[in-house]
């Protein structure tokens, strides 16, 4: 939680309301069911403009291109509808977060997961941002300056040990969602910045776990293998890996690295007391090129937001909310503002 440069305020908070966690109502899953009561609305037991497939089944892509459609204004006023009713939600769970402790005098929020890489997102942002800024709420909303699959990996940089970035060319980092996983070698480059912000993701893989329904010890394996082909690609590229393994993860992750509470849309129980994450990717992966694998694990929120230390040097306090299967949030105190 206290890095050199930056405290973490807080992170994983579960507000509630009478309805329920605040949070849910600002995730991919509640962009879905807002589409499907849109669908409903219009549909009337009609024809549906967005077509048969259920929303959640539906990608980014698809949806964006009903967006921007010329040809079906019906298709493009759901979206629309959708965006415009989830723009609300977003801009109310802003302000409960603003209202906690934690949260108070956060400037800046940097808005992160993968809904904000779709135009619809995008569109969501822009419009919960105009309403805050209406309002007179004094708090800007920001995007990744990186791809947003890059981010749960490029904050791990900033949570390694620093003889793992200056002894070595990368580390390896994972970051588990509840739809995706991503694994990749992420570069430090220190040479070009010591302050990280020309550290690159070199080699990446994602895995959308979701289609494959896979129990937890396929999750795990799968996660492991993704580690283990880029062990191999680093080799043949002459890339000397640190020890290291670095693990974003949804939920409250206790000192120990056993995950508390909030991992709920990954499938199986992570939260037992018998599993602990780093010890098994450290029991299948004990030695990187012959050296002890060290392998932590940070709320991927946390790591996201870390991933923008490099370029929020003029802010005093900012926070990260990742927009994914759920919602992520965490808050940032910089000991130093430029």
């Amino acid at each position: 939680m206290e890095l050199p440069s930056v405290v973490v305020q807080s992170y994983s908070l579960a507000l509630r309301d009478a309805e329920g966690f605040v949070g849910d109502n600002a995730s991919q899953t509640a962009f879905r069911e807002l589409l499907d009561k849109w669908r409903k609305r219009v549909t009337r037991g009609g024809d549906d403009p967005l077509g048969t497939q259920a929303s959640a089944a539906l990608s980014k892509a698809e949806i964006d291109k009903k967006l921007h459609s010329k040809s079906d204004d019906a298709a493009a006023d759901i979206v629309q509808g959708a965006i415009e009713e989830f723009a609300v939600e977003l801009a109310h769970v802003i302000r409960r977060h603003l209202r906690q402790k934690p949260w108070a005098g956060v400037r800046r929020i940097v808005v992160g997961g993968g809904f904000p890489e779709s135009d619809v997102g995008e569109r969501a942002i822009l419009q919960a941002a105009s309403m805050l800024h209406i309002e007179g709420t004094k708090v800007e909303l920001a995007r990744l300056r990186h791809e947003p699959d890059h981010g749960g990996l490029l904050g791990w940089l900033h949570l390694a040990p620093p003889e793992m970035l200056a002894d070595y060319d990368a580390i390896l980092a994972v970051d588990i969602g509840g739809t995706n996983v991503r694994c990749g070698i992420v570069k430090p480059r220190l040479g070009k910045a010591v302050d990280l912000s020309k550290a690159r993701v070199i080699r990446f893989d994602k895995w959308r776990h979701a289609d494959d329904d896979p129990k937890q010890k396929d999750l795990l394996a799968g996660i492991v293998g993704m580690l283990e082909r880029n062990m191999r690609r680093a080799r043949r590229k002459g890339v000397r890996l640190a020890p290291f393994i670095g693990i974003g993860c949804p939920g409250l992750i206790r000192a120990d690295g056993s995950i508390a509470r909030g991992a709920q849309n990954l499938p199986g129980d992570w939260e037992r007391e018998t599993f602990h994450l780093p010890s098994h990717v450290q029991e299948k992966i004990p030695a990187i090129d012959g050296r002890a694998t060290t392998v932590m694990l940070h709320n991927d929120a946390v790591v996201q937001g870390l991933s923008e230390l490099p370029f929020m040097q003029d802010v005093h306090k900012w926070a990260v909310l990742t927009i994914g299967t759920g919602l992520g949030n965490a808050s940032f105190r910089n000991r130093h503002v430029g």
